[in-house]
C-alpha cells in the first residue's frame, strides 16, 4: 500500500471511537487526519497527531483530505454524503446508507458523475462467526438449504441516549434500521435479493416510540427459508446462526470479540483479537446415507473488521469492486423501508 488514503473522520462517538479510529491508525492504507468533535475534544486523548475539528465545514474544507467516512446518526447519512461528494470526497457511510431507495440512488449516481467511490460499511460481514456460517453454507457439507436463521439479540429495557434511534417520526429510527441492517445485509451477501419477505415489527418496551423487536421471512428460490429476528429484550441469548439443509445442519453462537476488543482499547494488530475463545466452536451434524449421524466442530476463522478497510483502499486506489455493492445496498434499505 504506497499511498495511504488520508481520511476524515465525521464523529468520535461510539463508532467513530471503536468502529474506525483503531482501523485508520493501525491500517497502512490509510492516514487519519481529522474528525469533528462539536463539543469534548476525546480524540487527542489517544490521537495527538489528530486534527479536531469543530464543524463538518472545516473537515470537507480540508483540501487533503481524500475520504470521509460518514458516522453520524441514521437520518443525516444522505445529506452528509452528498455535501462530501459534493466537496470532492470519496464517502464511506456507516450503515445504513441512506432511509430511503431513492436517496441510495441519488448517493450512487452522484458518485458517479463526480467520479468519486460511495461504500458503504458493514462490518458485520468480517464477525467471525458469519465467516464461519458463510464457508459452510458455501462449502456445501449441507446438501441443498432448506432453513436457514440469522439472530442478533441484545437485553435492554432502558429507553436509548440516541435520540435518533429512538424517537417516533425521526427517518431511520428503531431496531430495523439499527441492527436490522446487518442482518438483513448478511443474508443479500450469500443468498441474494429474496424473491419475496413478510416482516414483522414490535415495540416492547416501556414507553418506546419505536420498534424494538422485528422478525423477516425472506423467501428464496428452491424453497429456501431465511428468518432474521433480533429484540432488545431477549434475557436468554440463543444461536445466532442456525442452518438446516438435506445433508445437515449447522449452529453457531454469537461469539466474535472484535467489538468488546476495540472498546476495552485492544487495537487490530494487537495479538489475540478477532480470535474467538475456546469453547465456541460452531457444531457442524452431517447425516449419513446409512443414517449414521456424525458431529465435527468448525473453528470460527479470526475476525477482521480490517477487511472491510483493505475493500475501501482497493476501490479507491485500484478501482476494485466494492464487496458491498450498490444492489446490495439498494434491496437492504427497500426491505428496511418497506
Amino acid at each position: 500500500m504506497s499511498k495511504p488514503i488520508v481520511t476524515g473522520l465525521m464523529a468520535y462517538g461510539m463508532s467513530g471511537r471503536i468502529f474506525h479510529a483503531p482501523f485508520l491508525t493501525t491500517n497502512p492504507g490509510f492516514t487519519f487526519k481529522a474528525v469533528v468533535e462539536r463539543h469534548e475534544k476525546k480524540a487527542g486523548k489517544k490521537y495527538p497527531d489528530v486534527i479536531s475539528y469543530d464543524t463538518v465545514d472545516e473537515l470537507l474544507n480540508d483540501d487533503e483530505i481524500e475520504l470521509i467516512i460518514v458516522n453520524t446518526p441514521n437520518n443525516t447519512h444522505f445529506d452528509y454524503a452528498v455535501q462530501a461528494l459534493n466537496a470532492g470526497k470519496h464517502v464511506f457511510i456507516e450503515k445504513p446508507a441512506a432511509v430511503t431507495v431513492s436517496e441510495v440512488k441519488a448517493l450512487y449516481d452522484l458518485g458517479r458523475k463526480l467520479d468519486l467511490k460511495v461504500m458503504v460499511y458493514q462490518n458485520r460481514r468480517y464477525d467471525s462467526g458469519f465467516l464461519s456460517v458463510k464457508e459452510v453454507i458455501e462449502s456445501g457439507r449441507l446438501g441443498e438449504l432448506m432453513e436457514v436463521h440469522f439472530r442478533l439479540d441484545r437485553y435492554r429495557m432502558a429507553i436509548g441516549a440516541k435520540k435518533f434511534k429512538e424517537t417516533a417520526g425521526v427517518p431511520g429510527n428503531g431496531l430495523t434500521y439499527d441492527l436490522g441492517a446487518h442482518l438483513v445485509d448478511n443474508a443479500i451477501s450469500i443468498f441474494g435479493r429474496p424473491l419475496s419477505y413478510e416482516k414483522t415489527t414490535a415495540a416492547y418496551r416501556p414507553d418506546s416510540q419505536v420498534d424494538d423487536y422485528f422478525h423477516i421471512h425472506l423467501k428464496y428460490p428452491n424453497q429456501l427459508n431465511v428468518y432474521l429476528t433480533s429484540g432488545l429484550l431477549i434475557a436468554e441469548h440463543t444461536y445466532g446462526f442456525v442452518v438446516h439443509g438435506t445433508l445437515g445442519s449447522f449452529v453457531k453462537m454469537r461469539t466474535d470479540v472484535q467489538e468488546a476488543q476495540l472498546d476495552a482499547d485492544m487495537m487490530p494488530t494487537d495479538d489475540g483479537f478477532g480470535i474467538e475463545p475456546e469453547g465456541s466452536d460452531g457444531k457442524l451434524v452431517l447425516m449419513g446415507a446409512d443414517g449414521q449421524k456424525t458431529i465435527e466442530w468448525i473453528e470460527a476463522p479470526k475476525g477482521n473488521y480490517n477487511g472491510i478497510f483493505d475493500a475501501v483502499y482497493h476501490t479507491v486506489r485500484e478501482n476494485a469492486l466494492f464487496p458491498v455493492s450498490e444492489e446490495h445496498v439498494a434491496w437492504q434499505i427497500e426491505l428496511l423501508e418497506s
